[in-house]
């Protein structure tokens, strides 16, 4: 087990872990020695492969199905983390979000599209993670991180730009003030991407794929990957003087 950003023994919870940067972080905290709790709304099939991947790896898996936009499911959800055979969570990632673009969201007119990622991105991770958070602090210890978004900051116009940065945007800010709420137990940072090779960027138009590069001086996709490692690092002990950041992770992109 290589020393640095070593997770083991560490219990880890991934919100939104069977597809895309969700999965490769639950994959990539496994590989670094972490139980791991993969999340799904309603992909099991593809959330027990990635557990079965992380126990390929040496490690425990464990996955728990959970619509987060719902009040009772959400809080059951923590509750059943939290009580879990294994032990306390000590890392917590809230990845979870809507799929605006690829998923069964993408057909939904722009007000509805709005509430649910109020619903889900926002309340959720919000509440998720006061409620873990405060659970964290009274153990003594634990790491939160979200996941935030690049251009937030900065804007990118369209629908999607749009109800992108309104949802992340309310993350991140989140993200700084809960970091001084649960100061010095737990640790609360977030992860911003740029241009993400996920479901969507696979099949992204020879413009879009175009305007990526144009627009990342490193020149290429990220790839979900990418995030993982950071991810790993982030939550680790290696990281342990870093909190209430917002970590850009886009290749160098300044907009």
């Amino acid at each position: 087990m290589a020393s640095f950003a070593n997770l083991e023994g560490q219990n880890a919870v991934v919100t939104g872990a069977s597809s895309g940067i969700g999965r490769a972080i639950a994959l990539e905290l496994g590989r670094a020695g972490a139980h791991v709790i993969v999340h799904f709304r309603s992909s099991r099939v593809a959330a027990e492969q990635v557990a079965s991947e992380i126990c390929r790896l040496g490690n425990r898996a464990d996955v728990i199905a959970a619509d987060l936009g719902v009040d009772r499911e959400r809080i059951r959800f923590a509750n059943e983390c939290w009580n879990h055979d294994w032990g306390l969570p000590t890392i917590w990632v809230n990845n979870a979000g809507v799929d605006l673009l690829t998923g069964d969201a993408a057909g939904l007119h722009y007000e509805e599209k709005l509430q649910r990622l109020i619903e889900v991105d926002v309340k959720g991770t919000v509440l998720l993670s006061r409620d873990i958070g405060r659970r964290m602090r009274g153990a003594g210890r634990g790491v939160i991180l979200n996941v935030g978004w690049d251009q937030a900051a900065h804007g990118m116009e369209g629908d999607s730009g749009e109800l992108f940065a309104t949802s992340k945007n309310a993350i991140m800010g989140f993200t700084r003030s809960l970091a001084l709420s649960l100061a010095p137990e737990v640790r609360v940072n977030a992860i911003a991407p740029g241009w993400i090779r996920t479901a969507w960027g696979e099949h992204a138009s020879d413009e879009w794929q175009q305007r990526v590069l144009r627009e990342t001086p490193l020149a290429r996709w990220g790839e979900p990957e990418d995030i993982a490692k950071l991810a790993r690092f982030l939550v680790s002990d290696d990281a342990a003087y870093i909190t209430g950041q917002i970590i850009n992770a886009n290749g160098g992109a300044v907009r």
